[in-house]
């Protein structure tokens, strides 16, 4: 493996020549330079990772606070992760994955470490107790979730509202009256999740603009529970003809109570659901769904914050328009 004073000799320069070539902190001529990068090309030579990070007084490492809670569904949020880890690579940065529930105390100790250069922190809450910390620290930051005050802050998320609203807007447009919402788990809601509140807002608000009878249902992923839940749904909202599925897990469980219900999606029953595309298309009918974009949301969180650490200005929200794809299991209503 070649070193610093192998491309030096090749150069025909010194290392520290080599050093400042590399980490730009002086000016060198374009001939000594151009010499100096074709020998780094020739060799091979890889600067070491220490080097660079005390040359750029950086670590080139970000937090990504990934809080593993009750009532998330895991395979979606690490969905989110690698896109993350995945495009900061191409910016030449590693990622430090922090599983545990961090809160204040953890950011505080993650921004004292001088571990990171910057922070992406995930599950943000309505009105989420890390935000003042957030904004207090040096370190540049970037929220996947948008909470209720969003003023000095970066954020990025799907536009949950208008999905929300998309969804009612579907349903209403192929005749559906009586409509419900099957959301996140009771404690997501309890805790004042960002996206579950700015869903059940969005349907809410427009199925009733709309003329439709709108419900909301938290629902416990366990496969007896969302059976239970559709069971009784069912029993109390017996015209019910327009279903939104915001829960991944539940899916499999409700599409097979649903038919032993002998209600039948996309017959006499409208079904649509949020989540990632694949999803979708595996149920069994493929299912109407507004798609959980997570590798873009990720890719866009790690360009935002290497825009922050260049010192560049960027939006303080960025929200993602909803994109509703038609399955098999809408249909439009007859007679």
């Amino acid at each position: 493996m070649a070193k610093i004073s192998d491309v030096a000799r090749h150069a025909d320069v010194s290392p520290s020549t080599v050093s400042y070539v590399l980490s730009g902190k002086r000016s060198i001529s374009e001939p000594t330079r151009r010499r100096v990068l074709e020998a780094v090309a020739a060799l091979g030579y890889q600067p070491h990772a220490g080097a660079r990070a005390l040359a750029s007084h950086r670590s080139n490492v970000i937090a990504l606070v990934v809080p593993l809670r009750s009532g998330i569904y895991v395979p979606v949020l690490m969905q989110f992760a690698v896109s993350v880890v995945t495009t900061a690579r191409r910016y030449d940065h590693d990622v430090l994955l922090l599983t545990q529930d961090e809160g204040v105390e953890g950011l505080q100790r993650v921004a004292a470490s001088a571990l990171v250069d910057a922070v992406i922190v995930m599950d943000v809450e309505w009105h989420d107790a890390r935000l003042p910390v957030l904004r207090s620290l040096t370190l540049p930051a970037v929220l996947i979730g948008v909470p209720a005050r969003r003023a000095d802050l970066t954020c990025i998320d799907l536009d949950f509202e208008a999905a929300g609203k998309a969804a009612a807007t579907h349903l209403g447009e192929l005749g559906c009256r009586d409509v419900a919402l099957i959301g996140a788990p009771p404690e997501v809601y309890r805790r004042g999740t960002g996206f579950a509140q700015r869903t059940q807002a969005g349907f809410e608000r427009a199925a009733r603009g709309c003329g439709l009878r709108p419900v909301t249902w938290p629902c416990d992923p366990a496969p007896a529970t969302v059976r239970g839940t559709v069971r009784r749904l069912l029993e109390q909202r017996p015209h019910l003809d327009g279903l939104v599925v915001h829960n991944e897990p539940a899916l499999g469980p409700l599409l097979d109570e649903l038919r032993a219900a002998g209600r039948r999606a996309g017959e006499d029953l409208s079904v649509l659901a949020l989540c990632p595309d694949e999803l979708a298309e595996q149920a069994a009918p493929p299912l109407s769904s507004i798609a959980i974009p997570a590798e873009e949301i990720g890719g866009q969180a790690v360009a935002l914050l290497m825009a922050k650490l260049r010192g560049e200005q960027v939006p303080g929200a960025t929200l993602l328009p909803p994109r509703l794809t038609v399955r098999a299991s809408s249909h439009p209503r007859h007679g």
